[in-house]
Parts: structure tokens; sequence; C-alpha cells
């Protein structure tokens, strides 16, 4: 399949699509937040989730002072508002005042709390460390938020009620126009390969 073979990485956006998602962060009376592509979980035991900021970023200062930050994973419906948070500086402007971004009341922590979310995580900084020109932080989950119409029984998303904002790279996202969904059984499935 690979046909192209260089050490230049033309644009990285290779690991694409990437759910994208809102990084919430509140330092005193003053609030921010910040698109992102670059996260995961980490952790089950500890619950722990990892977001990759630049320290360029206003987000940056205030994670490391706040020393908590909110996760927001938010529907391909309000993809704007991905788009729109990401291409301003909150040193520059109130996101939550200019893009009308409405909130829910955190239970642990002082990040705020998207209501568009369809998910959404608390987090208290449990390590940072830095990784190139990006700072990996990690926080542990306190609370968690979910809308429970998009989830079915067994916590699995449901891609018919809440389809995740997917970005792409440079600016593209994209919608999931398929609900099909196939489960395989991993353990099953390695067994058959002996």
């Amino acid at each position: 399949m690979l046909d192209k073979h260089d050490r230049e990485l033309e644009g990285f956006y290779h690991y694409c699509p990437a759910v994208a998602m809102i990084v919430t962060v509140s330092r005193g009376p003053e609030k921010d937040a910040m698109a992102a592509a670059w996260h995961s979980p980490i952790s089950f035991d500890p619950p722990l989730y990892g977001v990759s900021v630049s320290p360029k970023r206003h987000t940056y200062q205030m994670i490391v002072d706040a020393k908590e930050f909110g996760v927001n994973f938010v529907p391909f419906e309000v993809a704007e508002l991905v788009a729109q948070v990401g291409g301003c500086s909150g040193r520059d402007v109130d996101k939550f005042e200019r893009f009308k971004i409405e909130e829910v009341n955190p239970l642990e922590t002082s990040a705020p709390i998207i209501r568009d979310s369809y998910a959404a995580y608390e987090c208290r900084l449990f390590a940072s460390s830095t990784h190139g020109d990006h700072e990996w932080f990690v926080g542990e989950i306190v609370a968690a938020h979910a809308d429970s119409s998009a989830f079915a029984g067994d916590g699995v998303i449901d891609v018919q009620k809440a389809v995740p904002a997917l970005y792409l790279g440079m600016d593209r996202y994209l919608k999931i126009e398929s609900s099909e969904t196939i489960e395989l059984d991993r353990r099953r499935l390695a067994d058959l390969r002996r």
C-alpha cells in the first residue's frame, strides 16, 4: 500500500482524523478555551487524560497557574465553535463572551464545562512534561459530565445521536455520514490467527 517514502512530514496530519475537542480553564475571573486534536486517555486507575498544549498558547500558562482544566467533547454541529476558539487568543479576547459559549456548573473544579458538549471531564493537574515544542498536561479526571442520550447502554457513543467533530488538519473537519458500526472481538480474532 505505501508508495511514497520520504523523511519530511508534509503537514504532519497523517494521524487524522482525530476527535477535535475544546480545553477550558479558569484562573480567577478569567476563562479561556482552546481547540485541541492532540489528546488521549492514559489510565483507568487513576482515571487520567492528557492534552498537548504549546507554551505559546494563553491556555498554557492558565493551566500551569490553575492546576486544573476541562476537556470538552463537542459534536460536529458545533465544529464552528472549535474553529472559533482555535482562531484567536484568549490574551486578546474573552472567547466565552465573544462566541456566546454557554456553560454548566463544574462539580469539582473551576474549569468551565461547555453546555453543547456531549461529554466533558474536569481534570486536576496530575503531571506535566515537555516534549519538543509542546507540554503534555496529564489531568486526573475528578468529575465527568455526559449527555446520556448520546450514549448506548454500554457507554459507547451512539453516532446516530451525537456525531463527534473530527479534525482532518488544515482547518478541515469531517462529518460521519454513516452510522454503520461493526464489533470486532479482538480476543476471538487473535485466537483465529494462530
